[in-house]
This record gives C-alpha cells, structure tokens and sequence, in this order.
C-alpha cells in the first residue's frame, strides 16, 4: 500500500529530527509514535494531507489522547502535553517547509497539568534525620549535621547553602541570620533558628578549622569538603541521601534537599505563619508561588472533619 500524503510528510520531519536536530533514539520513538497516532486520527477524520488539517482537529486530537476516545490508551496530562509538543513541533516544520500556509496547532495548548502539593516529612522524621546526619566523630558529621540544620532551619535551596560564605553568616545571639542569594543573585536575609544556630557554631569552631588545613586557596565558603575547598551541590546531595538511609526513612532514596526547603514551609504555615512571610523567607517572586504550600491535603480534612463535625464520629 503506497503511504498517504500525511504518512510521508511523517516520514519527512521524522528524518529531519534525526539529520538536523540529532536526537536520540528513544526520542525518536516516542516522536514517531505520537505522530503516528495524530496522523490515524486526521485519516479518520477525512484529511488526506497537512494542508487539509485545520485547528479543530488538533483540539479534538487533544482531547482524544486524554480520554481515548480515539479507541486508544488515554493519557496523562503530562503525556499527553508530550504528545502536543510533537504536535506543534511538526506542524511549524510543515509550515516552514511550505508544506503548508498555516499553522494550525499554533494556538493549541496542552492539557493542564495537576497541581501536586509538595513533598514534606514530618517534624519527627526531620528530627531523625538531623540526628542521622550528626552520628559520627571528626569534623565532617559536625559539618553534615550544621548543613542540614540550616537548610531546615532557613528553608535554603541547597545551591544557598553551598555558596554561602563566613561573612553571610551574622551569629548574633538573638538576632543571628544568614544573607542568602537566590535566583539571579537576588539577595534575601533569614533569621537563623536557635538549633541551626547552635549546630553551625559548633561546625564552625569544631571542625571547619580542620577541614580548612586540607586547602591552599583558602575558601571564604562555610561548608567545605575534605579537601578544603567549597562544598558542592552534589556532594550536599550525598550528605542528605547517606542522612535519609541512616534515619531509616520512607522512600529515604526520594528525600532530596528540596524536601527540607519543602518541609520548612509546610511547617511554617502549620504553625500559623502568614504566607506572605514564607514568601519572604523562600524568596519566591510571587506569592502565587508559596500559596501551593496552603492546599489542604485529604488527611488534614479528614481529621478537621472527624474534629469538628457533631456527626463525624
């Protein structure tokens, strides 16, 4: 059977994908067989060749991929935005190859995405893991258990963390704070907790003296490594996944260091913080950002209902 004038177009950008663009193999196959499915459904619908594809049918393909109406499996939203970026992506070839005179998936957005609330532990679980992270003598525990207390204690982004220096780091008794600098080096300053506060002095008398002398270049950094030189992010990782084991935590190998930023905000409003304060703290540009943290999750509403609820229990 000769291919139809779609199938060859297909044929076409799947070629220049592999020439032009150099992608891999596995993108490739999910590229063919998205547009594979888009191009059975235009044949299903009368069009026999790019030109004939008008707006509307890219909109109903969408919907198609998330029910399978199209007789196919339905998708997730994440997939099936997947599928409309090869969507879009081929049709502005065709465009720009003169294949055809409009685009028609130009104004077609893909599927919404679900907001998914944050990651956080417990109060109790940040408390084995802080004490995970101590266990040990030498300098290096000390230094492991002051960084996590501060990212904590701070709601610091890990890459925060790593890049601050001693003159960052104000140790005031009852004022102590660190200068903290985020997304394109804007900079905020953070109160430091009395715990995290505690555990970085001790870091800083104890043991980032003897983990200084393996240096020559002498690094302004607080968090060093073994060598004297700046903690790095990946090495901050592996502080934190090592932690995370020897605590024995749930899903220990999906505690990321952005668990903790999480968790520090959680908290925050659990306790009755007011947003707009967490967004200070986070840094976040907008509030809209810091409000995914107030979403009520199924087990809050079920124990305020059992709570509160004169026929709940």
């Amino acid at each position: 059977m000769n291919p139809t004038a779609l199938q060859t177009a297909l044929e076409l950008y799947l070629a220049h994908l592999t020439v032009e663009r150099g992608l891999s193999a596995n993108t490739l196959l999910a590229y063919r067989r998205d547009l594979t499915r888009y191009t059975a459904f235009l044949e299903s619908r009368g069009c026999a060749a790019p030109a004939d594809v008008a707006e509307p049918d890219v909109e109903d393909f969408v919907v198609a991929v998330r029910s399978g109406s199209d007789g196919r499996t339905a998708l997730s939203a994440s997939s099936a935005a997947r599928t409309v970026v090869a969507v879009r992506g081929w049709h502005k070839f065709l465009l720009l190859d003169g294949a055809t005179g409009l685009d028609p998936a130009r104004a077609v957005k893909p599927p919404a995405q679900p907001k998914r609330l944050p990651k956080a532990i417990s109060v109790a679980d940040v408390e084995r893991l802080l004490d995970a992270a101590g266990v040990g003598a030498g300098p290096v525990p000390l230094r492991d258990r002051a960084l996590l207390e501060l990212v904590y204690g701070t709601g610091a982004r890990i890459s925060e963390a790593v890049g601050l220096d001693i003159d960052d780091v104000d140790r005031t008794p009852g004022r102590a704070t660190v200068r903290l600098f985020g997304k394109g080096t804007k900079e905020r300053v953070v109160p430091l907790g009395a715990f995290a506060l505690e555990a970085v002095e001790s870091y800083l008398v104890q043991a980032r003296p003897a983990l200084a002398v393996g240096g020559t270049g002498g690094s302004p950094g607080v968090f060093l490594n073994t060598r004297g030189a700046r903690l790095s992010r990946q090495s901050a990782w592996a502080v934190l996944r090592v932690a995370a084991e020897r605590a024995g935590l749930a899903e220990a190998e999906h505690i990321s260091p952005h668990t903790l930023r999480h968790s520090f905000a959680t908290h925050l409003l659990a306790g009755g913080a007011d947003v707009r304060v967490v967004q200070e703290l986070l840094g976040h540009a907008s509030v809209s950002t810091t409000q995914i943290y107030t979403m009520v999750t199924p087990d809050t509403l079920r124990e305020v209902f059992a709570a509160s609820h004169p026929r709940a229990q």
